[in-house]
């Protein structure tokens, strides 16, 4: 008799996984803070250094906490402490936590999440960046920020090494001072002429354009006049403009680049575990 033809075996073939290739547009412009000349370092520095230590701004922080030792409960042993006796004690001891004047503080913003949020509150006269922050990233974006805002704003070298240890803290990556600043205002005011504006290909930097406030009520009074017209309305005025012959903008546009993400060519991948074929 012929042999019955055998069932072809179940499993399953091993697939290689396809490489992901991610495209991403890059940004062409290059946006970076303004250098500052040494003179103007120090001068900023020693100002600042010389205000806080006049003031004498600081930050206390509270003593670790010492555990109590613990007193066995006697019947009749007056002259023995007790727990609660102890921790009065230890709690005079202690020093309140916070800022030594706190008026002073509320005048300043410190770190970079203060100065980001005050920034976009527009709360701010001046800005200051340490040079020392790593990665970069983190304080890039307050230049958008603060040309936006009309402050101005400068990277300053060793503004951590300095500032810091004059006022109570391990480092100052950012450094704010608030409109309301009243101890501050004549260090401000030394300060802002030395600041180099900044440059953003498509922000124009007004913080020390003395018509400053006319452009800007200018440009409001323009806005609520869009704002009020309708879309063919607004189509003939932009043709009424162009017709006149108004002036170009200075920003010259350039092509985005494209990025390609490839991820490591030379890493072993292993295929997917398959399942055991059922032995009969």
């Amino acid at each position: 008799m012929a042999a019955a033809p055998q069932a072809p075996k179940r499993g399953s073939i091993r697939k290689t996984r396809p490489l992901v290739v991610k495209t991403s547009l890059n940004n062409p412009y290059v946006i970076s803070w303004s250098t500052l000349e040494r003179e103007d370092i120090h001068f900023i520095l020693q100002t600042l250094e010389d205000k806080f230590k006049l003031i004498g701004l600081q930050k206390i922080e509270d003593k670790k906490k010492k555990k109590t030792p613990l007193v066995k409960k006697q019947r009749c042993s007056p002259d023995v402490e007790t727990s609660e006796d102890l921790k009065e004690e230890h709690d005079g001891d202690l020093q309140v936590s916070g800022w030594t004047p706190i008026h002073v503080r509320k005048q300043l913003v410190i770190g970079v999440n203060e100065v980001t949020r005050a920034l976009e509150r527009n709360e701010l006269l001046l800005v200051l960046v340490c040079k020392s922050v790593k990665p970069a990233v983190i304080t890039s974006h307050l230049i958008q920020l603060s040309i936006s805002r009309t402050v101005p704003a400068c990277q300053v070298p060793q503004l951590s090494q300095r500032i810091a240890p004059a006022i109570g803290l391990k480092c100052v990556l950012a450094l704010g001072f608030r409109k309301n600043t009243t101890d501050f205002a004549e260090e401000v005011r030394a300060i802002i002429p030395r600041v180099p504006s900044l440059h953003v290909p498509w922000l124009q930097d007004r913080s020390q354009d003395p018509k400053d406030n006319l452009e800007t009520e200018s440009l409001e009074s323009q806005d609520k006049e869009i704002l009020d017209t309708s879309f063919d309305d607004l189509t003939k005025l932009n043709k009424r403009k162009l017709a006149e012959g108004g002036q170009a903008s200075p920003v010259t546009l350039q092509p985005l680049k494209i990025k390609k993400l490839i991820p490591n060519p030379n890493k072993i991948r292993k295929p997917p575990k398959s399942k055991k074929s059922i032995s009969k």
